[in-house]
């Protein structure tokens, strides 16, 4: 009788136990992406050493990055402050365009945005360009650089959403938000309700992430699909299981105050805390673009740094698209920090991303 009751103990123990592994195996982690590290994607653009202003960027990342996420009291800097330093870096410069701003709505979502007008561009020609900042600050007037520099060599007219960010909204909200600025974007142009006659979708980073679900949504619910797609250094993978979080870690200036925590987190407890924070699992779709069916995706570019942490997200993401028979450009750079495109003052690897991204519009008859 007590071998029967331990026995029975044991069971009723090991049950929520194996529950919890099989939680953690089938529904948070997703599929085993390691099979996407192959075949391998050599750097595209490669010199012995970058240009002398990477070493300017790079102290002042130290100074706007590395030094406000310490903080004096190792408290780190309040999100305030860092919404506020992000916008500053835009609204610091004059640009050749005008800024114009203006209310998505779709459906029952309504989001304040703004369009980027240069000289001579074409109302008809539309890019919804998404910007970055881990899904916690940024805003249209922190990207004007990259916006305007895309809208510049390409004579298209951009619309960026202002759209909710985290801690005070949810995760999902800010891909809400993006569905309907998309949606909205199709049939309203800066002056006037009038069709598109050419669409395309950019982003950065966080922006870069929403810009590849936005691409799955719009196959699933069989919407008008862009004529072209750009992502910057886009995260894709919400589990965080690729090598250069690990491997690049010294070389990424920019987010290493952001993924050393994350490396250094089991990968049970990285899991549970990404469904708890972001109230959805991790290896969702709907957040981690990579986990999504692939096939049939409007033509894409990539651009990636080979020295960010974020490198073999792009890469894994890029094979497993060609796996499934998708027109993916992959572009890295060697040396290059996170999204080097937005110092465009002080690099010139940054014009020659976006000559790169203008020479993609055109190939694809945007």
């Amino acid at each position: 009788m007590i071998h029967i009751a331990l026995t029975a103990l044991l069971a009723l123990t090991a049950l929520p136990i194996l529950a919890l592994m099989g939680i953690t195996k089938y529904h948070l982690a997703g599929e085993n992406l390691a099979k996407y590290d192959t075949p391998d994607i050599p750097v595209t653009f490669d010199p012995e050493k970058p240009s002398d202003g990477m070493a300017d960027v790079e102290a002042w990342l130290v100074e706007n990055f590395v030094m406000p996420a310490a903080g004096n009291s190792g408290a780190g800097q309040k999100l305030t402050e860092k919404r506020a330093r992000f916008d500053a870096v835009g609204l610091s410069r004059e640009y050749e365009a005008e800024f114009k701003p203006a209310t998505a709505r779709f459906g029952d979502v309504a989001l304040d945005g703004e369009w980027t007008l240069v000289p001579g561009a074409d109302p008809d020609r539309r890019l919804l360009y998404i910007h970055g900042g881990a899904f916690t600050v940024g805003s249209p007037q922190s990207h004007r650089a990259i916006i305007t520099n895309i809208a510049k060599r390409t004579g298209c007219v951009v619309f960026a959403p202002d759209y909710r960010l985290m801690p005070e909204n949810n995760r999902v909200d800010s891909f809400t938000d993006c569905k309907a600025a998309y949606r909205w974007m199709l049939d309203n142009g800066p002056d006037r309700q009038d069709p598109a006659k050419t669409v395309a979708i950019a982003g950065d980073s966080a922006g870069g992430n929403l810009c590849l679900s936005l691409l799955n949504w719009v196959k699933q619910d069989a919407l008008r699909r862009p004529d072209a797609a750009i992502a910057l250094s886009p995260t894709v993978d919400t589990t965080y299981s690729s090598p250069s979080i690990q491997t690049n870690l010294a070389t990424d200036t920019m987010l290493r105050p952001i993924a050393e925590p994350i490396s250094k987190l089991p990968r049970s407890l990285l899991l549970w805390g990404g469904w708890k924070i972001n109230k959805i699992s991790p290896s969702s779709p709907i957040i981690s673009p990579i986990f999504a069916d692939l096939s049939q995706l409007p033509p894409l570019l990539i651009q990636v740094s080979a020295a960010e942490v974020l490198y073999d997200d792009a890469r894994r993401y890029t094979n497993k698209a060609r796996a499934q028979g998708s027109d993916v450009e992959l572009q890295s750079w060697a040396h290059m920090c996170h999204v080097w495109q937005v110092f465009d003052d002080m690099l010139p690897e940054a014009h020659h991303a976006f000559d790169e991204m203008a020479n993609f519009l055109d190939k694809h008859n945007f």
